[in-house]
């Protein structure tokens, strides 16, 4: 997605959230544009939530602004925000059918119930579970019932979508499915949205750009192809996916494993080693070799991989890599 010719729809300016120990965010700048995903991705206690509950309302700043559609929303409660927020635990009422689930925010907003019934209609068929309406949630599965929060957080037809780890109390292949699912509805409805995770395949998988956070401070805002292949500092080369380092006089080279080429036997200026393991996953395989103290993980084609064994003296030679000062 260029955001060139893109309109800001959400602008977070000079934020401030300190919690009393110390803790949370500062001075945070961000523009979301309109009709994107963009994640929050770093470990727990990065502050990626914090700003998730901010722009939800949920959390008052201490300084700054947040505007959604130029107009700012710092001051106003959860439910007068035009946001919508999913948490990881779906939060339904297990009381109400599915179809009370749902309409429910759209009563408070006096919608006529013609309009909520076909409203409703709707969007069970977008989140691909018509016909559930009469079931309560604990007839439903973790995944229905998260599409359903997500399908509850759509009707009310947010500006902004705020999604906090929705799908982390799920299992692989379930997330998986979970993931291309909110893809499509987002793509279909142009819906913005902000998702928080801490799974660096979840954001490279669905964002159109990831804000790379560190100890309450953004490392990197890019597409996940920048963040992967260019990654702006040492934390986010070694946060994104799998990386290799390799001291070299007062720098250190990041090479990923697929840019990393093994070849027999040992050569007298290169980086020797002795292959340590070897593992076949599937189309690739994965080779470590053992140069000096450090072990470099190579990703090699299956086709390409001959007969690789443990033990053998191999050296190595790196592709596309990307260098930082040593000290960093």
């Amino acid at each position: 997605m260029s955001t060139a010719a893109k309109e800001i729809k959400l602008q977070i300016t000079q934020m401030d959230k300190v919690y009393d120990n110390g803790d949370g965010v500062r001075n945070i700048n961000l523009d979301v544009y309109n009709g994107e995903i963009v994640t929050m991705l770093g470990p727990s206690g990065c502050g990626k939530t914090t700003i998730l509950r901010t722009i939800g309302g949920f959390l008052n700043i201490d300084a700054g602004d947040i505007t959604i559609n130029n107009q700012s929303i710092a001051q106003l409660p959860p439910e007068k925000r035009p946001t919508a927020m999913v948490f990881q635990s779906y939060n339904l009422w297990p009381h109400m059918s599915i179809y009370e689930n749902l309409a429910f925010g759209l009563k408070l907003r006096k919608i006529p119930k013609d309009e909520i019934a076909r409203r409703i209609d709707a969007m069970l068929e977008m989140v691909r579970m018509p016909g559930c309406e009469k079931k309560y949630p604990n007839q439903l599965s973790g995944g229905q019932q998260q599409r359903i929060a997500i399908a509850r957080s759509l009707l009310l037809q947010p500006e902004v979508l705020l999604l906090d780890e929705p799908f982390s109390a799920l299992d692989a292949k379930i997330r998986m499915q979970m993931r291309e699912e909110l893809k499509k509805i987002q793509s279909e409805l142009g819906i913005t949205v902000v998702f928080v995770t801490h799974d660096q395949e979840e954001a490279m998988a669905i964002s159109h750009r990831i804000v790379v956070m560190n100890k309450g401070k953004f490392e990197q805002v890019g597409s996940p192809t920048e963040v992967y292949d260019n990654p702006a500092t040492k934390y986010v080369a070694s946060f994104i996916g799998e990386m290799n380092f390799w001291n070299q006089g007062n720098e250190v080279i990041a090479v990923r494993p697929e840019d990393v080429k093994i070849l027999p036997g040992h050569t007298d200026n290169g980086i020797n080693g002795t292959v340590r393991t070897v593992m076949i996953l599937g189309h690739y395989v994965d080779v470590n070799v053992q140069c000096g103290e450090t072990v470099i993980k190579c990703f090699i084609p299956r086709t390409e991989c001959g007969s690789c064994d443990v033990g053998d003296q191999v050296h190595v030679e790196f592709g596309r890599n990307v260098v930082f000062p040593k000290d960093e």
